[in-house]
């Protein structure tokens, strides 16, 4: 009776997320492969109006892209990010930094863009403002990232190479940072990535499974800031999760959309060139189920 009471306050938490308003677009799209799952993860601050950094992203712009990928087998899964920078075909706008399908066409011209970009069919869509990684990273007690440098947020927060233990607040200067590193957002993305990591493994740790308030408070703060697509119902979650109980934080695999250095547009904007033949090899990968492969080929 007590288990029924709480996974019924877990639904309904997870009832007050956002459903996205027609978060696919219209017309032909690639198929779907067997049991592979694509999710597509947008950090944006379209929520909550944040901006700390000054990035003139607010309100209508996709931070953070990431694609979660769920082979057929479930053995791993594999989270690769996508440059907020890259300089691809925006369908009806031409080219364009990727992020800005966002404050064009919002999920849906996200989604389009990616699909063309990859050749390979969104499943599912998740938004989250990123004021929930913030709450996310409380709720949880703070989370560990492995740091790949020492750097200095411009909020003044002060990360070591290695282990960091965060709080909410240096957890959102920690995935937002760019400005501190030769390489901008290459190496932020690779801390976005490890703060998935530290996330998914504070989730999984004892101290949380088997603490149903830490758990509450969790789901609390993720749906308080979270968007899906309609298809993304509890029901839905739950059955991934399942198939994907023999999954640990080892096994997840976090890479990125190969890019082929920068450039400046005609208009001046700097940009990241997109490595067209890897892409192309690794749409099929996607489209085949072998991303193992693709990475064993393109180690990165």
């Amino acid at each position: 009776m007590v288990a029924s009471v709480f996974i019924g306050g877990l639904a309904r938490s997870f009832d007050q997320s956002t459903t996205i308003d027609h978060a696919f677009p219209s017309g032909e799209r690639p198929a779907p492969v067997d049991g592979v799952e694509n999710i597509l993860l947008i950090g944006s601050d379209s929520r909550a109006s944040l901006d700390p950094n000054g990035d003139g992203v607010m309100g209508g712009r996709a931070d953070t892209l990431m694609l979660l990928h769920l082979p057929a087998d479930r053995k791993r899964a594999y989270l690769m990010s996508i440059m907020r920078d890259s300089w691809v075909d925006i369908p009806g706008h031409g080219t364009a930094k990727i992020n800005a399908a966002f404050s064009w066409g919002g999920v849906p011209l996200v989604v389009r863009t990616v699909e063309e970009l990859l050749d390979s069919r969104i499943d599912h869509v998740a938004e989250i403002d990123f004021a929930g990684f913030r709450d996310m990273t409380n709720a949880l007690g703070g989370v560990t990232v492995d740091s790949p440098r020492a750097f200095t947020a411009r909020e003044g927060d002060e990360f070591v190479a290695g282990p960091n233990r965060l709080d909410g607040d240096a957890a959102l200067a920690f995935v937002r940072e760019r400005y501190a590193f030769a390489d901008a957002d290459h190496t932020r993305v690779r801390n976005q990535q490890a703060f998935m990591r530290g996330v998914l493994d504070g989730a999984l740790s004892r101290g949380t499974i088997t603490n149903p308030g830490r758990i509450r408070a969790f789901v609390d703060a993720t749906t308080r800031y979270l968007s899906v697509d309609a298809g993304l119902d509890l029901r839905t979650l739950v059955d991934l999760g399942w198939s994907l109980r023999g999954v640990r934080s080892s096994d997840l695999v976090t890479f990125t959309m190969p890019t082929a250095g920068g450039g400046t547009s005609s208009d001046g904007q700097s940009y990241v060139a997109v490595n067209t033949l890897a892409v192309q090899s690794l749409s099929q990968a996607l489209r085949s189920d072998d991303v193992a492969g693709w990475l064993a080929e393109n180690p990165q």
